[in-house]
């Protein structure tokens, strides 16, 4: 069962008490659809990340995301997996991030941290 955190759920509806978080909250998600995916698709995703990531919690969050993302662009996730699956783990980062930032606001883009390469040359000059 996949979890969502920013949506309410059957299990887990926003308490509507009065407070101005839980209205906030409330109205934050009020046009948000519902997104399920099946326990085996669930499964097979974060295994996936959790192998990729070496983490299991770093691997759940990021499964969710990419679940949550490929639902919300109306692409079906298994489908979204079998692609991830066919690229290197190089690739896959790059590929992550373009599909993470699909629908994501300008400011607050996803990047991937690289290290320029150097000029043999260059690095020849330079003292320890």
């Amino acid at each position: 069962m996949s979890q969502q955190i920013s949506t309410a759920t059957n299990i887990q509806a926003p308490d509507l008490s009065g407070s101005q978080n839980n209205v906030n909250q409330y109205f934050n998600n009020f046009f948000q659809g519902t997104f399920a995916i099946s326990a085996n698709a669930n499964d097979a995703i974060i295994a996936y990340f959790e192998q990729y990531t070496g983490n299991a919690a770093s691997g759940r969050a990021l499964a969710a995301t990419v679940v949550y993302t490929a639902q919300a662009q109306n692409l079906d996730p298994l489908t979204v997996l079998s692609e991830f699956q066919k690229l290197t783990p190089g690739q896959l980062n790059n590929y992550l991030a373009a599909f993470l930032n699909f629908n994501r606001v300008a400011t607050s883009t996803i990047g991937i941290k690289t290290k320029p390469t150097t000029s043999p040359m260059i690095t020849r000059t330079i003292l320890p």
